[in-house]
């Protein structure tokens, strides 16, 4: 009987465990579920006889670890911040190790460590990061073993509402991943390189400065770059490439509404307002314009930033910021007040579906001297707001990457992301044949 242990039974979770129970039935194992909320655990294990909901505090060690030592394989679906300690603890515990976010620092520090106790530690292996790296990976490596070099990679991808769910919402969008990263996404500085050339984009122009991205049958999308393109040279053995940028997908509009709410400071998280409780959306958003007795407060948005055009007053317009409707909460940054707002409006209703695009853009020169230019492009809607396509691709990867390691399938050791041919291979044509497809396009000069 082998064990695999889940940490953390939150919305994009349900995929995975689904795809884990399953498999489970005819392989000798069980899925073990723990969270904070026993309920919510037990309503993801529904049931089933492969399962076993556990109610967790995760900061408590004690218990922490000794469901880590009942275990086999423990895959950690918490925040990113607490992925290092359960890491700690598998290491030490000689268990191995599955999650779908970033690579930190910490986590980078236990390689040598891991290596040597042979154990098994797989990072970034959910949609982005994890199936832009193997899709990605998987041209790369085909065109370097053709003899051919890579001078252009592009990538963007978005968590976004399906065509048929846009409708009578001018943002045409919606929460379907972490809100608050919504909320904060872009802050830092971005950092990507051009045509040879070095690039950086701080905060207040990031939504300025996007990349038109068509998609053959659910139009066109604004991409924004992401904070740091530049790592990933190495991640992708690019070191040479003149031009490499990964982005982020909104459409079309949505960011040039959206910088209002950055320009104007809405989107601070760096200090705490304390208001008082009469205080409306129109108030709130009035106290970050300038003072004027005068003017309303939609001439006052347009005297201070004149590009502000009829399109963008519908969209915050739509949000109540015009309105005198009482805001949700008065204390907070002003990024954890917006965020409160934005929920009203950007939750999924039962009926919504959403849509994850992801698209891969290359150039090419061939051996010939000529080029080419490749565009593999994946396009997955969800069917409703519980089986979302987030949840499907974040968690179906990870899913199929632990059951592959359990049946042998994986065999290297040490920490890896999916970017070893050993491991995106089988793993991409499981996502096949779930449905999970890129399709791609080829011009050529030849």
């Amino acid at each position: 009987m082998k064990n695999i242990l889940i940490l953390g039974a939150g919305k994009s979770s349900k995929v995975l465990v689904d795809y884990l129970l399953e498999v489970a039935q005819n392989k000798n194992r069980k899925v073990l579920l723990a969270d904070a909320e026993y309920t919510l655990a037990e309503q993801k294990i529904a049931g089933h006889k492969s399962g076993k909901p556990v109610q967790l505090n995760i900061e408590n060690e004690k218990e922490r670890k000794w469901l880590i030592g009942q275990s086999d394989v423990v895959v950690s679906m918490l925040p990113a911040f607490l992925h290092p300690i359960v890491a700690q603890d598998c290491l030490a515990l000689g268990k191995h190790f599955f999650s779908a976010s970033y690579e930190s620092p910490e986590m980078k520090l236990l390689k040598p460590e891991v290596r040597e106790k042979g154990l098994f530690f797989l990072n970034e292996c959910g949609l982005d990061p994890g199936i832009d790296h193997m899709s990605a990976m998987r041209i790369i490596d085909r065109e370097k073993s053709a003899g051919n070099e890579i001078t252009l990679f592009k990538s963007y991808t978005g968590g976004l509402l399906s065509p048929e769910s846009e409708k009578g919402n001018p943002w045409k969008y919606k929460f379907t991943w972490n809100p608050r990263n919504v909320v904060l996404a872009g802050q830092g500085v971005s950092r990507f390189i051009r045509n040879g050339l070095y690039k950086f984009i701080p905060y207040h122009m990031i939504f300025r400065r996007t990349d038109r991205v068509h998609f053959k049958n659910v139009g066109d999308f604004d991409g924004y770059a992401n904070r740091d393109s530049l790592n990933y040279r190495e991640v992708y053995g690019l070191e040479n490439i003149p031009t490499i940028i990964r982005g982020t997908l909104r459409r079309v509009g949505f960011c040039k509404s959206w910088d209002v709410l950055v320009q104007l400071g809405l989107t601070d998280n760096s200090f705490q307002a304390d208001l008082p409780e009469d205080f409306t959306l129109r108030m709130f958003f009035n106290s970050f314009l300038p003072y004027d007795p005068v003017h309303r407060v939609e001439e006052k948005l347009k005297l201070l930033l004149n590009w502000v055009d009829e399109d963008t007053m519908s969209k915050l317009e739509w949000l109540g910021f015009f309105s005198d409707q009482p805001l949700p909460i008065f204390k907070g940054s002003p990024a954890e007040i917006l965020l409160k707002i934005l929920e009203d409006k950007w939750s999924l209703h039962p009926d919504d579906k959403d849509m994850v695009a992801m698209q891969h853009q290359f150039e090419v020169l061939l051996q010939s001297g000529k080029t080419k230019k490749i565009t593999s492009s994946l396009v997955i809607i969800g069917e409703n707001s519980e089986y979302t396509a987030m949840a499907k691709t974040v968690g179906l990867p990870l899913a199929i990457a632990v059951d592959l390691f359990l049946d042998g399938e994986i065999n290297i050791r040490g920490i890896h992301l999916p970017t070893n041919r050993e491991i995106y291979e089988p793993i991409l044509k499981m996502l096949e044949m779930h449905g999970v497809c890129f399709e791609e396009e080829v011009m050529s000069d030849e």
